[in-house]
């Protein structure tokens, strides 16, 4: 039934881990956007759950999968204090730009 996966298969899954950490990064660090900043933020966190399968997946074991469900976890939490925090924001100055709120004052 379960067949065993082959560490090329694990290196073409680590390879698609690394492109959407890295694609996240860049795009944290280029968008000012508090959205778009925030989806790169989940992209990050999909990319570190995929590694995680996968090498759970290589090694038969599953605190692979354990570890996914604490990164969903706080992936979830994460989206519920964004959203939160866009709307506040959106509603005291009208933009989204993360430079605005450089300094927040009181």
């Amino acid at each position: 039934m379960f067949t065993e996966m082959t560490s090329q298969a694990l290196a073409g899954y680590l390879i698609v881990s690394g492109i959407l950490v890295a694609i996240g990064i860049i795009g944290f660090l280029s968008r000012r956007n508090l959205i778009v900043m925030f989806l790169c933020t989940e992209l990050m966190f999909q990319g570190a759950a995929l590694a995680f399968i996968a090498a759970g997946r290589y090694l038969f074991d599953y605190s692979g999968q354990v570890m996914v469900i604490f990164i969903l976890t706080v992936a979830a939490a994460e989206a519920a204090l964004a959203l939160a925090l866009v709307v506040l924001l959106h509603r005291q100055g009208e933009s989204l730009d993360a430079d605005v709120y450089g300094e927040l004052q009181e």
